[in-house]
């Protein structure tokens, strides 16, 4: 009897911190659209045009056959669907439109990465915070660079080099973080950064992912200099400058 009373007790309190965690998570979301729909002028028109729009498309097709009724509720959860789909992607827009350009961007979308990616952060990297991220998948090992280009080609042949001497024949990619066409290595906006890495083909088994990984990670690359990488993009109007010359100084 005093088993059956707690895990009754368990199970309701499980449930209430259910409970709780639903209503937190739905008080951030709210907070979330009302930020994004101050700076997003078209947010609510397509969101509410996605509900109408599938709500309509559901009735009309349940009309052919005489199931409209049926289909009206169909309609309008596959609309709410739709609506959060785009609200989540235009927040992933704004938010990466904000971090572009600053130092620390890129380190901070790998990190966004889904499981399977295995991300080492400022590999290399110069006193101006250029730096060259390391991350190994399926397709291999991909070198991503953020900075200015023409400091970042030779941290990256060097850190090429460097890594070819442990993996073998295991393919090496090289992307930097930017808008020109043409160049090489890459060019990829940060927001398509990620999108980037999952269209290379898969030439490597999950298991020699994290042998691979292991195996880099000895290398023990990182400098002073590149531990003081941001971790994340710096805030709009940090002192940058200052931030160089403390760098240079330790270094």
């Amino acid at each position: 009897m005093a088993k059956s009373e707690v895990s009754k007790a368990d199970k309701k309190a499980a449930r209430a911190a259910r409970r709780q965690a639903g209503k937190a998570q739905r008080g951030q979301m709210w907070e979330a659209l009302k930020i994004q729909s101050k700076q997003d002028k078209l947010l609510w028109p397509l969101m509410i045009g996605a509900l109408i729009l599938s709500t309509v498309a559901f009735f009309f097709l349940g009309s052919l056959w005489g199931g409209e009724w049926w289909m009206l509720p169909l309609g309008v959860l596959t609309g709410l669907m739709l609506a959060m789909v785009i609200f989540s992607r235009r927040v992933q827009n704004t938010v990466f439109a904000k971090a572009e350009g600053q130092p620390g961007a890129a380190a901070w979308a790998l990190d966004q990465l889904r499981s399977g990616w295995r991300v080492n952060q400022a590999v290399a990297a110069t006193t101006s915070f250029d730096a060259v991220h390391r991350v190994v998948g399926r397709c291999g090992i991909v070198l991503v660079g953020e900075g200015q280009p023409h400091r970042l080609k030779p941290l990256m042949l060097q850190e090429k080099k460097k890594v070819a001497r442990v993996v073998g024949d295991t393919p090496i990619y090289e992307l930097i973080v930017g808008d020109e066409e043409g160049t090489t290595p890459e060019q990829v906006p940060l927001r398509k950064l990620n999108r980037r890495l999952t269209r290379y083909p898969m030439n490597i088994s999950r298991a020699k992912v994290d042998a691979l990984d292991t195996r880099l990670r000895a290398l023990g690359t990182k400098t002073g200099i590149q531990n003081q990488m941001p971790k994340g993009p710096l805030p709009q109007g940090a002192k940058v400058r200052n931030m160089q010359r403390s760098a240079r100084r330790r270094g």
